[in-house]
């Protein structure tokens, strides 16, 4: 069947890096190295071997380790702080007649569903989730008394979907956890400055197609120790997460191009310019706001008045079900609001959308 031939609409993104859209588009450049990888033969071990190296480089840690995704970094994260370098544990992490210490620590404000539960990942890698605090706040006083002589590793999610106030910052944590030898697995997936925080973790955790823009995967760095414990599951649970050679050569050519390859904030505010417009229509107002998480990124804030006869939510579902499917960032969807995210917009796309809002209300 021809790609032609697929039944699918034309998609606007609007709401950032969702992995429910695709995530990011690719530069030439990324599909010319991806087209390189794909029409040749490697020896696997090696090439994988050598792009860790690279990557490593990058990032300034000892060693990194690739992955078909992020969420596949998680699993096999924890799998090799079960196993270490036993052999016989990596081919047996799914018997529970093993004798193993499995026990794993996350905040209960860092146990997020990222479109997936994190605690689904704890699980699949083999281990036994322990929250620590509530969904109010935690104290390093409750994580050092949950660790126990199971604990092998804590997780600690790095984003502005957690859990912000009353929450140890992930220095004091990591301090806490060296004195006490346990490693830390910091899952920094969707961040944009993941360089400020590769030094406080053990197991470092980077998406490769959000703030990269590459291919799908995923990137493990951190000790050599740990990435070597890593390394032995791929003949173990990692034998399901691993990555293509076309997608090692695409991201690392992404990784060349970090971080030139987004739009500036200058760039950014002048492609939502054209979004303003909008405030001449009664009950809409437009603002432009910096993201919350104070990372480089400028949005526009639709709010739609509480009296008006489309509520935000309407407006929201007319605009994904329209000619053509534009999803907007709804997180603030109840307060009567949604944003524009412009990263992965173009000029007609932002036309595309004052029109088709200027139709919704107006008509």
């Amino acid at each position: 069947m021809s790609v032609n031939k697929l039944n699918l609409r034309y998609v606007i993104n609007a709401s950032g890096r969702m992995t429910k859209l695709g995530v990011s588009t690719l530069s030439d450049e990324v599909v010319s190295a991806m087209k390189h990888g794909g029409q040749h033969y490697f020896e696997m071990e090696q090439l994988h071997a050598e792009a860790g190296k690279v990557v490593a480089q990058y990032l300034h840690t000892e060693a990194a380790f690739l992955t078909n995704c992020a969420s596949a970094a998680i699993i096999q994260s924890v799998a090799s702080l079960i196993t270490k370098d036993s052999q016989e544990a990596v081919h047996r992490l799914h018997d529970a007649d093993l004798e193993l210490n499995r026990e794993v620590l996350i905040m209960t404000g860092h146990a997020i569903d990222y479109g997936a539960p994190i605690k689904t990942m704890i699980h699949l890698g083999g281990g036994m989730v322990k929250e620590v605090g509530n969904e109010n706040g935690c104290t390093l006083a409750d994580i050092e008394k949950a660790i126990t002589d199971k604990t092998v590793a804590m997780v600690y999610v790095q984003s502005h979907y957690c859990q912000q106030n009353n929450m140890p910052k992930l220095a004091e944590v990591y301090s806490l956890l060296q004195h006490k030898e346990i490693p830390l697995i910091v899952d920094a997936a969707a961040e944009t400055g993941f360089y400020d925080h590769r030094k406080q973790a053990d197991l470092y955790i980077i998406s490769g197609s959000k703030a990269l823009k590459g291919p799908t995967s995923g990137i493990l760095a951190g000790k050599k120790e740990f990435i070597q414990y890593v390394r032995n599951h791929q003949v173990g649970i990692g034998r399901a997460m691993k990555i293509g050679k076309e997608a090692i050569f695409g991201l690392l050519k992404a990784m060349e191009q970090y971080p030139n390859n987004e739009r500036s904030a200058d760039e950014q505010l002048e492609l939502l310019q054209p979004i303003t417009v909008l405030n001449q229509i009664e009950g809409v107002t437009v603002s432009i706001l910096k993201d919350e998480a104070k990372r480089n990124i400028h949005r526009a804030r639709i709010t739609i008045g509480e009296n008006e006869a489309k509520s935000a939510q309407d407006v929201v579902n007319l605009l994904k079900n329209g000619p053509e499917a534009i999803y907007t960032r709804d997180y603030g969807i109840a307060q009567g609001y949604f944003d524009i995210d412009p990263r992965s917009l173009q000029i007609q796309d932002i036309q595309t959308i004052v029109e088709r809002i200027q139709h919704i209300m107006e008509g």
